[in-house]
């Protein structure tokens, strides 16, 4: 296959089809980081936070079950490859989730609503994509740089992961100990009677840690058997978005990517999936103040991310399947950013007396 069509095509087709089954999860399944936060906040139910659990247990164990066999390489993956900053997730994450509250949506969740007709969405995509490359590799790249200063980790050094870490302080396999953080994970996040009572949300979940497994088994494949010097990857809404912005303003000037395949892909798969369930409807945003929201919050997300080196799924579910340090850390501090966006949206329009 490599002889007939290019190897960045395939990576790409590897993020196209992992980004179907988020698109699909998203609108089938409704599969999204910020409405998981408010449900669990101000809506009683924790099913959705439940999702994004069983969906990170799904990928730790395939990406550790990947590791196991030799078919990737810690050290080839980008979240095991850096050196730890922990107030670079800290400060990234809170401003991403503070962002992601103020915006009503994450990078995933505007494009997966893009799909659904939302053209509220498609201001967050263009802010967020062009925020992120003016922090990554714009202006402000130099104060990032020295403010975040990003450091690969050296041959013979211990990989920035809690499996890693705790396979040297116990002698014990890091791909053992992964397994066996993923399966705890999958068992507390669905050890609520109600959850599995909807056994829907279940299967969505796993649809979402499948796709970031095809991400890093796909881009692996191409790595190991192919002749170009490309990344392996899993799926992330940051960068990407900047990226795919690119690629269809200068499309010729540069090869497709994984990164444009995945935004591709969750587009049409959210659109389908709007289709599927007589959801899709042309939306605009009346209220310059909701716009004005929006805008600042995709420009804090994009900013945010590039300093925490991920966003909801990137840090969230990505760099978790690799047990990164960054990953919990940084889902906390997105979480808590959320939180406070919310408290501050819902405080302000609905006062307490």
């Amino acid at each position: 296959m490599l002889e007939t069509v290019p190897e960045h095509i395939l990576v790409a087709c590897v993020g196209l089809f992992g980004g179907v089954l988020l698109g699909l999860a998203a609108r089938l399944g409704r599969f999204c980081t910020l409405g998981a936060i408010e449900d669990l906040l101000y809506g009683g139910s924790d099913t959705r936070i439940r999702m994004w659990g069983i969906a990170i247990g799904t990928a730790i164990i395939g990406s550790f079950a990947l590791m196991g066999t030799g078919f990737v390489e810690a050290g080839t993956t980008y979240y095991l490859s850096i050196n730890w900053l922990p107030w670079a997730s800290v400060i990234g994450g809170l401003m991403f989730g503070y962002g992601m509250a103020l915006a009503g949506n994450c990078g995933y969740g505007a494009v997966a609503r893009l799909g659904g007709g939302d053209l509220r969405s498609f201001v967050i995509v263009l802010v967020m994509g062009v925020s992120t490359y003016v922090v990554l590799s714009g202006p402000l790249a130099p104060l990032r740089d020295m403010l975040f200063p990003q450091s690969p980790v050296l041959p013979g050094d211990v990989p920035p992961g809690i499996a890693h870490a705790a396979a040297v302080a116990t002698g014990l396999s890091s791909h053992a100990i992964g397994l066996s953080i993923g399966l705890a994970l999958l068992a507390i996040s669905a050890s609520s009677r109600a959850f599995l009572d909807n056994p829907k949300a279940a299967i969505w979940a796993v649809v979402v840690g499948i796709a970031i497994i095809s991400g890093w088994a796909g881009t692996a494949w191409v790595a190991n058997t192919g002749f170009e010097a490309l990344p392996v990857v899993s799926h992330s809404f940051a960068a990407p978005l900047g990226e795919s912005i690119m690629w269809w303003m200068i499309g010729s000037a540069q090869p497709v990517s994984f990164a444009v395949g995945s935004v591709a892909g969750v587009w049409f798969g959210a659109f389908c999936g709007s289709l599927i369930k007589g959801h899709f409807r042309w939306e605009a945003c009346e209220d310059p103040r909701e716009l004005r929201r929006q805008i600042f919050g995709a420009g804090l997300m994009g900013a945010g991310a590039v300093i925490a080196l991920g966003c909801t799924v990137g840090q969230g579910i990505s760099a978790f399947s690799m047990l990164a340090y960054s990953a919990p850390v940084t889902f906390l501090a997105i979480f808590a950013g959320a939180a406070l966006g919310l408290r501050q949206l819902i405080v302000g329009f609905n006062p307490a007396e």
